[in-house]
């Protein structure tokens, strides 16, 4: 069965309205209950473990659960198996496993207590040993084969699980010789430790650098506040995405940039490159197994690419397309650093890309990027955004008081029906950075919706993990315009979460295709580039009448074309690195991975320093391993849903629209 899917998928969204209204809170979480039970639905949150002895208790629980579960599938008379005592029960027992597993995750990923961590990650590790145990259940595959024996004439989402999970039981090697079987099991669990493993050392690989006042030259005023620890001595930790962005986009001096850049892209070399090895080598030997010619081919087999060499091809094309543009740029890069800031090589390097298109935004466009951060307040964008999502998606955002907090900052959120009040699902919003804590942007899933046996519908619960520049000494967290499409993105995974209507949990929410996921949140970022949208919150949060100018819209809208190649070449180059590593590695390439690595980024985008390992804190390879392609596939599938919205008559505020979306 594919457990093992939602497993990995763990890295893994009545009254008037007006726009810019605020919301009432709710009472309580127990009144939404009520009101969901009204509508056939069932609201439910996640009982986050309060102490490592509770997540032990839930995991030996839910394994016993779930064993007596799977013993009932495999007992069932073969004369009387029937779809709902094999299949739909499959399908019950990922959706109860599911909430274990997702909310384990979540507290390893972003529980602020280390010790909590711990028994998260401990518990991660036993519950995806057991899980990937349960695909070689002979008698639960005993008891599924013999109804699809029976050939039954099954329509829709229905016949559609039947086909995934017989499929799921080939990918697990259930057609395999007995012995064949248990190394593809031994594989599969210790690949799903050192997963875990090297996510978690991303995490925890906190990279404090010292600077001096002037050599932080060029940075805002605003982030010295934040970062100053004596009379000249500042502190930046390069694990914290926003604090390294600061300096690779603003510092004047060359040395500065390169010193922070050689520390992120080292920050987690020492555990994760050896690490990195052993997880190639695992997926590799799986991949064989199983038959497949490499893991990529393993990986995209169900999804819309269908084999590696199409994603690879695919990505190869976009990129020979955008050599012309992406020397172009390159070509004014090298124009601009001769004549600006203090440096110490006459190239364009990797660690100048960022500072150069910031200065070709204020030189040639007049754009600052944080001097637009004053139009972007972190209150006001959010609930700019609620009430864009409320209207074209007919629904309403209402802050509702958690029952429990895992930290103090957490907030929670009901997402409810316009026009009869029915809740739809919750929301839980983490967004600021901590020691500890997963250290990128992305939706974590807790609550999977899924019809529920007895006809009421188990709506959504879901969660942003973010990190965003958190608000200091009374003054509000300001985000740049990079930050607010981040935000629309990462809502719109919240929103394919909770707005789901699939019968099966299998295809709830997001589980859909990896090479899909990403286009419904990629088209929700063209709405923060127009002028409307923005108009509706983006305000200087020190006068609220001054809304953005169209003039600097539009030039901003230059700057981002201006540098489009340099950006999506970047991007690639991630794409075609992840599928070359799981398309088969000679024993040279796989004795220095980091060297080949190196090397295959170079040949797409600027070369890496040699002294960096990046792939060691390429946190995508778990999870999105042979998929991150995905991105580019799901971003010309995003601009045509866009263009929807823009012949539309009222552009991306059109509720038409929406609804269809």
């Amino acid at each position: 069965m594919r457990l093992l899917f939602l497993f990995l998928f763990i890295e893994l969204l009545g009254s008037g309205f007006c726009l810019g209204e605020k919301n009432p809170k709710l009472a309580s979480f127990a009144e939404l209950q009520r009101q969901a039970a009204q509508f056939h639905s069932v609201l439910s949150l996640p009982p986050f473990e309060t102490s490592p002895e509770e997540i032990q208790k839930t995991t030996k629980e839910t394994m016993e659960t779930v064993n007596k579960a799977l013993d009932c599938i495999g007992a069932v008379d073969p004369a009387k198996v029937s779809f709902r005592n094999t299949v739909v029960a499959l399908d019950d027992i990922a959706f109860q496993i599911s909430q274990v597993v997702n909310r384990i995750s979540v507290l390893r990923e972003a529980h602020p207590d280390a010790k909590i961590r711990d028994a998260a990650i401990d518990a991660d590790q036993t519950l995806g040993d057991w899980i990937v145990s349960l695909d070689y259940r002979p008698d639960v595959y005993r008891s599924v084969h013999a109804f699809a024996e029976t050939h039954p004439d099954l329509k829709g989402e229905d016949r559609r699980l039947l086909e995934y999970q017989l499929l799921d039981y080939r990918r697990a090697g259930l057609d395999l010789p007995n012995d064949q079987q248990q190394q593809v099991e031994a594989f599969r669990k210790e690949l799903s430790r050192d997963e875990t493993i090297f996510e978690v050392n991303l995490n925890n690989a906190a990279t404090p650098l010292k600077f001096s006042r002037p050599e932080l030259d060029g940075v805002p005023d605003s982030f010295m506040t934040k970062w100053k620890k004596g009379d000249d001595l500042y502190v930046i930790d390069a694990n914290v995405t926003f604090q390294a962005l600061a300096i690779l986009d603003n510092a004047i001096r060359e040395d500065t940039r390169r010193k922070v850049y050689l520390a992120r892209d080292n920050r987690a070399r020492a555990r994760n490159l050896p690490l990195l090895k052993q997880v190639l080598r695992l997926r590799s030997q799986i991949a064989e197994k199983l038959g497949y010619k490499s893991w990529a081919d393993y990986r995209t087999e169900d999804r819309m690419a269908r084999n590696g060499e199409t994603a690879l091809n695919f990505l190869e094309k976009l990129s020979a397309g955008l050599q012309p543009k992406y020397q172009t740029e390159l070509d004014e890069f090298k124009r601009i650093k001769a004549v600006t800031g203090v440096n110490t090589t006459q190239d364009v390097n990797i660690w100048d890309v960022r500072f150069c298109s910031e200065q070709l935004r204020q030189q040639r466009f007049n754009i600052d990027a944080e001097a637009l951060r004053i139009y972007f307040p972190y209150e006001k964008v959010l609930q700019g955004m609620f009430d864009i999502y409320q209207r074209i998606f007919s629904i309403r955002i209402q802050e509702v008081n958690p029952p429990y907090k895992y930290e103090d900052n957490l907030r929670l959120f009901a997402i409810l029906d316009k026009t009869s009040g029915a809740p739809l699902g919750m929301l839980y919003l983490d967004m600021f950075p901590r020691l500890g804590k997963f250290n990128h942007f992305a939706n974590f899933s807790l609550v999977d919706g899924k019809l529920l046996e007895d006809g009421n519908y188990q709506r959504p619960t879901t969660s942003l993990i973010c990190n965003f520049p958190p608000p200091v000494a009374g003054k509000p967290s300001l985000m740049t315009h990079d930050d607010v499409t981040t935000l629309f993105h990462e809502f719109g995974h919240a929103m394919h979460s909770i707005l789901t209507e699939a019968k099966y949990v299998r295809f709830s929410g997001t589980n859909v295709p990896r090479d899909f996921v990403e286009a419904p949140s990629q088209m929700l970022e063209y709405f923060t580039w127009d002028k409307n949208v923005l108009d509706s919150f983006a305000a200087d949060y020190r006068d609220p009448a001054k809304k953005i100018p169209q003039t600097i819209l539009t030039q901003l809208k230059a700057a981002d074309l201006a540098t489009k190649g340099t950006y999506y070449r970047r991007q690639l180059s991630f794409g075609i690195l992840d599928l070359k590593l799981h398309s088969g590695l000679s024993a040279d390439q796989m004795a220095d991975v980091n060297a080949y690595s190196n090397q295959v980024l170079g040949e797409v985008f600027l070369a890496p320093d040699p002294s960096t390992a990046q792939v060691a804190s390429f946190g995508h390879l778990m999870g999105y391993d042979a998929g991150y392609y995905g991105y580019a596939w799901a971003d010309a599938i995003a601009a045509d849903m866009a263009s929807v919205f823009q012949s539309a008559p009222d552009g991306f505020l059109d509720e038409q629209v929406g609804r269809r979306l």
